[in-house]
């Protein structure tokens, strides 16, 4: 029985990180498309949104996840309510699913 458990235990360990994954990637493609429509840099973005500009790079790629604070700031410097930035990015990690 300790098995089982150990398993499905894993099994959801495994699940929930994959779609962490699929949603880290669906934020680096949404602010990264967004910063692209808005025409600024990153380190534009970076300094609207007070972080540095190596943060916005890590961002862009997947490699960092931002705080529910710096997402919000990263909302405004995107000029786009969090609330809605949010929204894009759990519609964006649903079709890459």
């Amino acid at each position: 029985m300790r098995v089982h458990m150990c398993a499905a235990i894993s099994t959801f360990l495994r699940m929930g990180s994959t779609q962490d994954a699929r949603v880290v990637k669906a934020a680096a493609a949404e602010i990264k498309a967004r910063r692209g429509r808005l025409e600024i840099s990153q380190e534009e973005l970076a300094h609207r949104a007070e972080v540095h500009r190596s943060f916005i790079a890590r961002l862009e790629v997947g490699r960092s996840q931002p705080t529910l604070a710096v997402l919000v700031r990263i909302a405004a410097a995107l000029e786009v309510d969090a609330a809605v930035l949010l929204q894009s990015i759990v519609k964006r990690s649903k079709r890459e699913a």
